[in-house]
């Protein structure tokens, strides 16, 4: 399935039956649900695994630079998939993400972004929403992080084919792109966000109030850039703040794009 326009990674639980999947999908904050590490359960495949019987969501998930190569990525989609939804994640840098080190011999942080702009990144995402209207679900959500939070905004614009999204710490948004969302949108900021500091949070939220959408926006105090995937576990109050923003995806999801709740 690699091809340059799109790579899908096809997200389910189907197989975790342990976690009570088979009768029934699981929802709220079940302690259960998000994994941390361990391996990925979500695999390249033709045929779709699903976590319940008839998921009505779906929920595309835009990775961070680091994409969907990343373990903490992959798990991440395997909670979104045990919280019920079903999940397509596309390969928004054709099988060549940025360095876990961006001090990497070779590796050049500006050229990486020009390479994958939203000329380049647009069609890719397209291409999921357009794959998974295919899978049944009746209802699509966006959740991104860093990099992909600024599509998770793009593709709540009109005509997109999305019903909600989620944008945890956000990185490279211009006022155009929040001032054209029109649909629901819930985002998570980090305090101690060395690329998106406190004025240009409160100009975000101040943006977001003039789209006359449902909005609403937290502030994880003592979260940095890049928490809600790639947290320190071993921290408490990091660990809490991964947590809180996937349910909080997950809650919205619910409410604004037809969940289950």
């Amino acid at each position: 399935m690699r091809r340059s326009l799109a790579s899908l990674l096809l997200w389910g639980a189907g197989m975790m039956r342990s976690l009570a999947c088979a009768e029934q999908c699981s929802y709220g904050d079940n302690p259960q649900i998000i994994a941390h590490t361990g391996d990925s359960v979500g695999t390249e495949v033709i045929e779709i695994r699903r976590s319940c019987e008839n998921p009505t969501v779906g929920v595309v998930y835009l990775t961070d630079v680091f994409g969907i190569q990343q373990a903490e990525n992959r798990l991440l989609a395997d909670s979104f998939a045990r919280a019920g939804f079903l999940v397509v994640a596309p390969d928004m840098f054709n099988g060549t993400p940025a360095p876990l080190d961006f001090n990497t011999p070779g590796f050049n942080q500006t050229e990486f972004t020009l390479l994958h702009s939203p000329a380049d990144t647009d069609p890719i995402i397209a291409k999921g929403i357009e794959y998974m209207k295919t899978t049944g679900v009746s209802k699509v959500a966006v959740t991104g992080y860093c990099f992909g939070d600024r599509y998770t905004f793009r593709f709540l614009a009109a005509g997109k084919g999305v019903d909600a999204g989620f944008a945890a710490h956000p990185a490279l948004l211009e006022d155009s792109e929040v001032q054209a969302v029109t649909r629901p949108i819930s985002v998570a900021f980090a305090e101690n966000d060395t690329t998106l500091l406190p004025p240009r949070r409160s100009e975000i939220e101040a943006l977001l109030l003039g789209t006359a959408q449902p909005y609403q926006t937290s502030l994880f105090g003592g979260a940095s850039h890049g928490f809600g995937v790639r947290a320190n576990n071993s921290v408490p109050e990091q660990k809490f703040s991964k947590e809180a923003a996937f349910y909080q995806a997950v809650r919205w999801f619910n409410a604004w794009a037809g969940g289950a709740l």
